[in-house]
């Protein structure tokens, strides 16, 4: 399904760095405000889970975001490895497990719409008698734009209760092309490029897992390999990251990380044109401004350092030009 683009906020940067002018950054990216979700689910308690997830999703809302994330496996409270050691509760993660359509998921799209927000987070989706560690992307008017089940799942082909996904795809959203990798996936470079390759403009990760610098890194890596923006929503950290860098970084439980995002432009004619149009705008200007500097430095004979250290000395000039630039030697 193809989805009309939220209108994403204006945002002007400089041409360059040595130059005050401003240009239209939206013809590049569009900038939207994230929020990461950070809270600890309580385990097998899907209620009251339920409840705390809305109250920050609220929370949230009040500072003017565009996407809120939140963790993996929020709604049951991720109980994964509590069903592998406890081989009696297998039987209940198929009763605590929800469809796409059942109550606990349309409720959260009534309040993605009633807060004009898109959200994602991860829950345990039962599809027959099948349970598969997913999560869900949601739009301000309450759709449903697209889910992924976790590929990196540790699993056994006959536990029917933690099944791994078959499929890494992206899909459309208001914001642009969207991609979900769940915690383990994002340690897999292959993972996220598949995503970028099917489109993806932008990734979101729910985690419920380890906070260390090397999971901040690995993320950070993800983002710089596809030149993607990224958010993530761990339980005990959350991390915005946009154009290569980390815009927003919290640590600690009970926080919302908020922060912007730039997702690339769709590449298109009209998009390429644009671009240029726009460099073009301010083009002679640019020209101009050089050449008046770089005239008053030779007024005052006074190269910079850079320009002097490519000077070639005039005894090795006049050498090469009576060799004919070095061909009389050949």
């Amino acid at each position: 399904m193809k989805y009309t683009r939220r209108s994403p906020r204006q945002h002007k940067e400089r041409f360059w760095p040595f130059d005050k002018s401003l240009v239209n950054a939206g013809l590049m990216f569009s900038r939207y405000k994230a929020a990461a979700i950070s809270a600890r689910p309580e385990k097998w308690n899907k209620q009251y889970n339920a409840e705390t997830l809305e109250r920050f999703c609220r929370k949230a809302a009040q500072q003017d975001v565009d996407l809120i994330v939140a963790p993996e496996g929020f709604l049951e409270g991720y109980v994964i490895s509590d069903v592998i050691w406890h081989r009696e509760r297998r039987r209940s993660l198929l009763d605590i497990a929800g469809p796409i359509d059942g109550p606990y998921i349309r409720r959260f799209c009534e309040l993605a719409r009633k807060l004009h927000i898109c959200l994602c987070f991860g829950f345990a989706e039962r599809i027959r008698d099948e349970v598969f560690n997913s999560a869900v992307f949601i739009d301000w008017n309450g759709r449903i734009c697209g889910t992924y089940h976790k590929v990196s799942e540790g699993t056994h082909p006959s536990w029917r209760f933690a099944r791994q996904g078959k499929k890494i795809r992206a899909f459309d959203t208001p914001l642009g092309r969207c991609g979900i990798l769940i915690c383990s996936d994002r340690w897999i470079p292959l993972l996220a490029r598949t995503l970028v390759l099917d489109g993806a403009q932008f990734i979101l990760i729910p985690t419920y897992g380890s906070t260390n610098s090397g999971q901040n890194e690995a993320v950070v890596a993800r983002a710089r390999e596809n030149g993607v923006p990224i958010v993530q929503a761990n339980v005990g950290m959350g991390q915005i990251i946009s154009r290569g860098e980390v815009v927003a970084y919290k640590w600690g439980l009970n926080r919302i990380t908020t922060g912007f995002i730039d997702i690339p432009v769709t590449p298109s004619l009209k998009a390429v044109n644009a671009c240029e149009r726009e460099f073009l705008r301010y083009q002679s200007r640019f020209q101009r401004d050089w050449y008046r500097k770089t005239m008053a430095s030779i007024r005052k004979n006074k190269p910079s350092s850079d320009i002097a250290r490519s000077f070639l000395p005039e005894e090795k000039f006049q050498k090469l030009k009576k060799t004919h630039w070095g061909s009389d030697g050949k």
